[in-house]
């Protein structure tokens, strides 16, 4: 009896965490949207601390009814809020970019704990949760990927990515995906793969562009143009990183080896000829299409998954 009445109890304390979890998830995506917009500085500090507090007492409930996944998500967001409090310096798109997709892991953390699909609008909503079969959800998608490995060059990330997050909810005791959650998610997922497309149209050219001017100095002037070294190193880092965090595995590849070659050049370990020059700019130039059409793929896989999910 006094193990019932432990498991009922910890069942009432999750069902209150959730409640106070839409809550503060509310509130942080409300100031998220308003920090983007670039408000005035005090108002952007306020901003930034409601985001941080809204962390911290997520990961400070979750830490008391031992959702430790749930913890750990919340309070690794932290540096990230840091980094972009700051009025005086421009919220970068790496940054913004890097705090969505914390958000995104906090949120998926939440559902593999609960079963509760957490967003920003059902905070205000009394609807009964449409859901379907944790398993046969999970070979619906894997029968995707089979169908979809003839018909596209591009790798199924998507689908890939939400069998690995179904993986851990069943591993979690959680026998049934929400619906509205994935949709959540895969809408979520598009405006983070979107605003680092355009990330790639920025930076990339200017990368390019520094490296087709490096190419016209002769060697014995690089050192006089430390500026543009540096600038172009911070792109392609900056690059990498955003690559990373979407998981964009062929751009991370490249932006890697990007880093390792303008490292090696600017140090004048290695003097490579004007036609590598010539193959790297060109390959960069190249990037932004090729990433605009990994998030396109991305779009299709999307809707394909979306059609597999029941409706209300």
């Amino acid at each position: 009896m006094a193990v019932e009445a432990d498991d009922e109890f910890q069942k009432e304390l999750i069902a209150l965490f959730t409640q106070e979890a839409q809550e503060w998830l509310q509130q942080i995506h409300v100031a998220l949207d308003e920090l983007q917009q670039g408000p005035p500085a005090d108002r952007h500090l306020k901003l930034a601390h409601t985001i941080k507090a809204g962390l911290t007492n997520l990961g400070g409930s979750a830490a008391t009814i031992n959702l430790h996944e749930v913890e750990q998500a919340s309070f690794s967001g932290l540096p990230l809020v840091k980094a972009v409090e700051d009025p005086s310096v421009p919220l970068s798109a790496g940054a913004f970019l890097a705090l969505c997709k914390q958000l995104g892991q906090i949120h998926d953390a939440l559902t593999r704990a609960t079963g509760v699909a957490f967003d920003a609008e059902s905070a205000t909503k009394d609807v009964v949760p449409v859901t379907v079969p944790a398993q046969e959800f999970h070979a619906a998608l894997s029968d995707l990927i089979s169908r979809m490995a003839g018909s596209t060059a591009m790798p199924c990330h998507v689908a890939k990515t939400i069998i690995a997050q179904i993986e851990g909810m069943t591993r979690n005791g959680v026998t049934h995906c929400d619906a509205a959650s994935l949709r959540e998610v895969l809408e979520r997922g598009a405006e983070v793969e979107q605003a680092y497309a355009q990330m790639v149209q920025r930076l990339g050219p200017l990368v390019a562009d520094g490296i087709e001017k490096i190419a016209q100095v002769p060697i014995g002037q690089w050192n006089e143009a430390s500026v543009e070294w540096k600038a172009m190193a911070d792109h392609a880092a900056e690059l990498w990183s955003v690559s990373q965090q979407v998981n964009a595995v062929e751009a991370m590849t490249f932006f890697t080896g990007l880093q390792s070659f303008l490292t090696l050049v600017m140090e004048q370990r290695v003097m490579p000829p004007v036609s590598q020059f010539k193959k790297v700019e060109s390959r960069l130039r190249t990037m932004p299409t090729i990433i605009q059409e990994w998030a396109e793929s991305g779009r299709r896989e999307r809707r394909a998954i979306e059609a597999l999910l029941p409706t209300a």
